[in-house]
């Protein structure tokens, strides 16, 4: 179990899957949200949390005040565990999308959205993940002034942000990096 942090479900504690993910650690998504909440007002955000695993980080985001989140996740058991957590915590406006990240991505977005979560497995190699980025973008996900974050391994080379997204940060905590950007 782990819980979330702040905001109107502050407090709450969220299962997570028993195996096949790997979630982000309390101290790294707190972290995480005061760096945010620095740069941003989370009120009527909406959000895409890929890999989404127990849907903490998106949670984490709709406790905080944002409008909708979209939940993207392959594993069956991880995406049901998340429709669980929405459940149990009571909230609207979050869906959740089972099925390979790459793919839901190529579908297309129907409109662009504010903040994107990226927690890919640690042994998701550069390539793929550059590839990520470049379909959030040339599907629609994201537009001028979405911020994304994307969290990878400390060790993992640092992110390949595509061209005219702007790097605004890179943070290390113990094995984890978190690296954010702006589209531009």
């Amino acid at each position: 179990m782990t819980r979330i942090i702040a905001g109107a479900l502050g407090g709450r504690r969220i299962a997570v899957p028993r195996s096949g993910t790997r979630p982000t650690s309390d101290r790294v998504r707190e972290a995480v949200f005061n760096a945010l909440t620095a740069r941003l007002d989370f009120a009527g955000l909406s959000v895409l949390d890929l890999y989404a695993g127990s849907g903490a980080l998106g949670l984490e985001a709709l406790s905080r005040g944002a409008t909708s989140a979209t939940f993207v996740e392959a594993d069956a058991r991880a995406a049901a565990v998340i429709a669980e957590n929405i459940t149990a915590l009571g909230v609207r406006n979050a869906a959740v999308r089972r099925g390979n990240v790459d793919a839901v991505l190529a579908g297309g977005a129907t409109r662009p959205v504010d903040l994107v979560f990226a927690d890919p497995p640690y042994d998701l190699g550069d390539a793929a993940v550059d590839a990520m980025l470049t379909t959030l973008a040339a599907a629609g996900w994201v537009a001028g002034g979405t911020l994304v974050l994307v969290e990878r391994r400390s060790s993992s080379r640092p992110v390949s942000w595509p061209e005219g997204w702007d790097a605004l940060s890179a943070r290390r905590y113990g094995d984890t990096r978190v690296e954010l950007a702006e589209v531009g």
